[in-house]
């Protein structure tokens, strides 16, 4: 169930379940604890809590004063509440989830690509002077979900009809125009969506399927747990077969 639905309803909801509560947790795990995150972190900034410079990253006060927290809140920070951030929170939380789903519904893969996604954006923060990520890695995830439904059409406030893999260049033109600025944080994410694109859609059928993207054993494992061993066949006896096969017939 999609945030439409939602608005429009939820019929054929779950018994006993809100719209809003059916959605929530319809969300796979991932896409659901981000959305929460990011939204309670507006509020907490909103009431006066906390405040941004507590959130965005620095490399300075990660490292050199011990903030870590700020690995994770510069993700999660996209401003105060208001129209923008619903914005923001609806593209999130619908091409996450996209994304989340057609992994399976399986954490090892979804989180595996975020662990990938905020890596390299941390490492490109300091270099272009982007303090807050959110936006960035909404972008990676947008742009991957375009790519991969290049046949998929869109219609952008009811005004504009285009293929998915024109949505990341539509949102950054819209923001663009919002806000009268180059959106690099989102340009950014495009890039470092296109480098997953690459190496996990495009290199595999060129290189006998080798995924150099796809996440280790071990990071699987930690989600999965280890796979069943298969137990070995036992030993069948030729007489008992033949001679149960005849009483068969």
């Amino acid at each position: 169930m999609d945030m439409d639905n939602m608005l429009a309803g939820g019929m054929g909801g779950g018994v006993g379940q809100f719209p809003l509560e059916q959605w929530f947790y319809e969300m796979p795990v991932c896409t659901r604890w981000w959305t929460t995150a990011t939204v309670a972190t507006s509020i907490l900034v909103q009431c006066q809590i906390i405040t941004p410079f507590q959130l965005f990253y620095s490399f300075r006060a990660v490292f050199i004063k011990n903030q870590y927290w700020r690995l994770i809140t510069t993700f999660l920070y996209f401003g105060p509440l208001s129209l923008d951030l619903l914005f923001h929170v609806f593209f999130l939380q619908r091409y996450s989830r996209l994304l989340e789903e057609s992994s399976g519904r399986s954490p090892a893969h979804f989180s595996w690509l975020l662990l990938y996604a905020t890596s390299i954006l941390l490492v490109l923060s300091p270099m272009l002077s982007i303090p807050f990520l959110g936006s960035a890695l909404s972008s990676t995830l947008v742009y991957i979900w375009s790519r991969r439904n290049r046949d998929t059409r869109l219609s952008f406030l009811g005004l504009l009809v285009f293929t998915a893999p024109y949505l990341p260049w539509v949102l950054m033109a819209f923001s663009l125009v919002l806000h009268s600025t180059v959106p690099k944080d989102e340009i950014c994410g495009v890039i470092v969506g296109h480098i997953w694109y690459f190496f996990s859609d495009v290199y595999p059928p060129l290189h006998n399927g080798h995924r150099p993207l796809d996440p280790p054993a071990w990071w699987t494992r930690l989600f999965e747990g280890r796979p069943p061993i298969e137990s070995e066949p036992t030993p069948v006896n030729n007489d008992f077969a033949a001679a149960g096969a005849t009483e068969v017939l």
